[in-house]
């Protein structure tokens, strides 16, 4: 396993459609490894491929607050149903550091995907997993947590991200 680099915004790949996996086989797991391997040290609990350069139908999860892990594997995820009811979360992106918002979003979603082991499945979830689903699922669409804003609050967070990229690469001697 290794980690690789998350990619922020305002990067174009973000925006960028991914590709369903035709060939579930190794390079599809070792992806997935690296890909928890990159989550888990970042911190965060949701990472799409397309956030590391690799704009392919993957996304990984782990939602769990305890020293257990127990994460979720999503090749070629697809929303198959969605609830009436909303649910709001504050949500953060690792793609955009340090910045948060309350986003509404359908409190429930079912998906269908291939397992870690290329295993058709479906999953109904609830609570902070469906909105994690939703989140990542997102990103395979291009789109990410800051365009279910207005375009003010949007712009502003734009900007924090711009401004903050701008002191890291700041250098003093």
């Amino acid at each position: 396993m290794s980690l690789k680099k998350i990619i922020t915004i305002p990067d174009p790949i973000l925006r960028e459609k991914s590709k369903a996996i035709i060939n579930f086989d190794n390079k599809t797991k070792k992806l997935m490894d690296d890909m928890l391997e990159t989550m888990y040290a970042a911190p965060g609990i949701g990472l799409a491929a397309i956030q590391i350069g690799i704009a392919k139908r993957v996304v990984v999860i782990d939602v769990s607050k305890d020293q257990k892990k127990s994460p979720f594997f999503f090749v070629n995820p697809e929303i198959i149903w969605k609830s009436e009811s909303k649910g709001s979360y504050e949500e953060g992106c690792l793609s955009i550091p340090n910045q948060f918002a309350l986003i509404e979003r359908p409190e429930k979603c079912k998906v269908k995907f291939l397992d870690y082991n290329g295993k058709e499945s479906v999953l109904e979830a609830g609570g902070i997993l469906s909105t994690c689903i939703q989140h990542e699922v997102d990103h395979l669409n291009g789109v990410l947590f800051i365009d279910h804003l207005s375009k003010l609050k949007k712009s502003l967070i734009e900007k924090k991200v711009a401004k903050q990229k701008k002191e890291q690469e700041r250098i003093v001697v």
